[in-house]
Order: C-alpha cells, then structure tokens, then sequence
C-alpha cells in the first residue's frame, strides 16, 4: 500500500485528473480536469467555473470523486478518492489558487464571478498497480 506522500508524489507528476459528480437523476458524471492546483492534507483544490455543471451538481449532491492514472508502457497506476466536494467563492482561497494565465478562463480575474474554487475532501480510496487492489480509509495512510 502507499503512503500519503507516495500518494501526493503520484498525483502531482500527472497532467490530467477526472472528477465525478452524482446529476439530478442520480447518475454519476465524470469529467477531465488538470491536476489539483493545491493538496493540503486530504484536501484537494481544483479551480472550475461557477456556472458549470459540475459545480451545480456539487451545490445539490456533494459525493464525489477523483481520479489520477499513468499508462506506462508495462504498468499501468490508478488511484481513485471518494469523498465530498465543495463550491468555495471566498476571495481568499480564489486568490490563493489564481494563476495569472487563468485570465484566459476568466476575463475578470480573481473577482469573476464565475471564477470558483472546487475543494475535495477524501474519505477513502482505492490504488491500483500491477495487478494489485488496495482500498484504504484516508485516515489510516501513514
């Protein structure tokens, strides 16, 4: 089993992270992202818009999961975290995870209103690799 900084070291060497949200009806949706632009402890910073689906399914259901994998070229890495995700629109954490070249996204920088912050809690997970499952509870990571 990994560690919680085996854990951290993984996730931040990929480029791209899948997030999944529960609609309306119940069923689960998951989407492309970049990488958490902050990881503090079991929680992960993700930036996205206020208006976007995601962030409305996360106002009405906060399950959700997250989900970071490596295809090499003999192995294949995956860890999945199940936990809750929060919309954050404080001024202070937006403008902690702001980059200047998310003007692009948001035309009015850190003031958009439309610029949010998405924050992951895990509860638990799963890693996988080489043909071997681990599931572990977040808070028994070493």
């Amino acid at each position: 089993m990994k560690t919680k900084e085996q854990l951290y070291d993984f996730i931040g060497k990929q480029k791209v992270s899948f997030i999944a949200s529960v609609d309306e009806e119940g069923f689960p949706n998951m989407k492309a992202m970049f990488i958490p632009r902050k990881i503090d402890g079991n929680h992960f910073y993700f930036t996205t818009n206020l208006s976007a689906m995601r962030s409305q399914h996360y106002l009405t259901n906060p399950k959700a999961s997250i989900y970071f994998y490596n295809k090499g070229r003999f192995r294949y890495e995956g860890v999945m975290l199940t936990g809750t995700m929060e919309v954050l629109t404080d001024s202070a954490i937006k403008a902690e995870i702001w980059q200047p070249g998310d003007t692009l996204y948001y035309r009015e920088g850190i003031n958009d209103p439309d610029y949010c912050v998405l924050k992951f809690t895990a509860i638990k997970g799963r890693h996988y690799c080489s043909l071997k499952k681990n599931s572990f509870l977040w808070e028994d990571l070493q």
